[in-house]
């Protein structure tokens, strides 16, 4: 559709002469037009199955969800998802708190938080029914941490209110003025720490940690930025109400 799909403004690929008299070719490059709005509905439907794929994986669940995980499991009263979300208030509480500022553009990742939690209860009702085989766990958990990288991207770039687990490190790297895969990482380690901690204390063992969730600690951060790269060279994200593009990653550090 031309909306979605533009080449670049590079020259087409012609031969051009430098100044050592060489023929250099200029290269065309597909560019796509992505609505905000989309790219967040694609991240509320993928991101909680990403989830939901890794806990099933059994080599553990990623570092930011292993905190409602064992929650939900020593307290019970609460399904993970609620849990999930009732983490993501407070995360943006405590954003808010470093900011010294009330930001209303927060509330509305109240409402997408809630929507989140909703669809990792969504999907794990079918995810739990797959046979636990190995070699089919080793796909779920990698299946599901390549998506979660690709949905972290969608959403840094969506230009609307976004999943306040995803808010969190992404504003904070602005604030503190660090690259993003840096915060990103002690983010990750922090939630994993917490986690540990919550699981001797609470039920006096290991729970929903396993080699999996180490991988994602050092890996997340940096596996989001080489993603970053990539769609910043091939998408550009737009608001269906208001039609001025914008390059992605103009704002976020990178490595």
């Amino acid at each position: 559709h031309p909306d979605l799909v533009q080449e670049s403004r590079l020259p087409q690929s012609s031969p051009s002469e430098n100044k050592n008299g060489l023929q250099t070719y200029h290269l065309c490059v597909l560019q796509f037009h992505l609505p905000g709005e989309a790219a967040l509905l694609i991240v509320l439907l993928l991101n909680p199955l990403a989830i939901d794929l890794m806990s099933k994986s059994v080599f553990g669940i990623s570092t930011i969800s292993s905190v409602p995980l064992i929650l939900s499991t020593a307290f019970p009263v609460f399904s993970f998802g609620t849990w999930n979300y009732i983490f993501q208030t407070l995360l943006v509480i405590t954003l808010m708190v470093l900011k010294r500022s009330f930001c209303p553009g927060y509330l509305f990742s109240f409402v997408v938080g809630i929507g989140f939690g909703k669809m990792i209860d969504v999907h794990n009702t079918w995810v739990t029914l797959l046979p636990n085989v190995l070699s089919l766990n080793v796909v779920c958990f990698f299946t599901g941490f390549l998506l979660m990288c690709f949905g972290i991207c969608l959403a840094n770039n969506c230009l609307l209110p976004i999943v306040p687990t995803d808010i969190f490190p992404r504003d904070l790297s602005e604030l503190l003025h660090k690259k993003y895969n840096q915060i990103k990482t002690t983010f990750d380690l922090t939630c994993l720490t917490t986690t540990v901690i919550l699981s001797l204390v609470i039920l006096h063992h290991l729970y929903g940690i396993g080699i999996g969730t180490f991988f994602c600690a050092f890996m997340t951060g940096r596996t989001v930025s080489l993603v970053q790269k990539f769609i910043g060279n091939h998408v550009e994200f737009y608001r269906l109400m208001k039609k001025e593009m914008v390059m992605p990653g103009k704002k976020m550090r990178h490595a």
